[in-house]
């Protein structure tokens, strides 16, 4: 997987105490690098969509009335 420049966010790496070397930093940024690529590639969402509480709770709409039956005995 590869990063388009377009989408490269600056980051900031910020040393708190020692001092890393050029070629230090450059290795802890590729293993960073390398790292987050093989999880974003891995990272699968799930695309089953769970019913809300709402949509537990909700009763089902009833069927519509067939008016061609007419009013029980009455119709006709």
């Amino acid at each position: 997987m590869t990063i388009a420049d377009d989408d490269i966010e600056p980051v900031t790496i910020d040393v708190h105490s020692g001092s890393p070397t050029e070629d230090e930093l450059a290795a802890l940024i590729a293993v960073v690098t390398e790292a987050y690529t093989g999880e974003a590639a891995e990272a699968v969402a799930d695309d089953r969509r769970s019913r809300s509480a709402w949509e537990l709770s909700q009763r089902s709409l009833r069927q519509p009335l067939r008016r061609d039956l007419g009013w029980g005995r009455f119709g006709g």
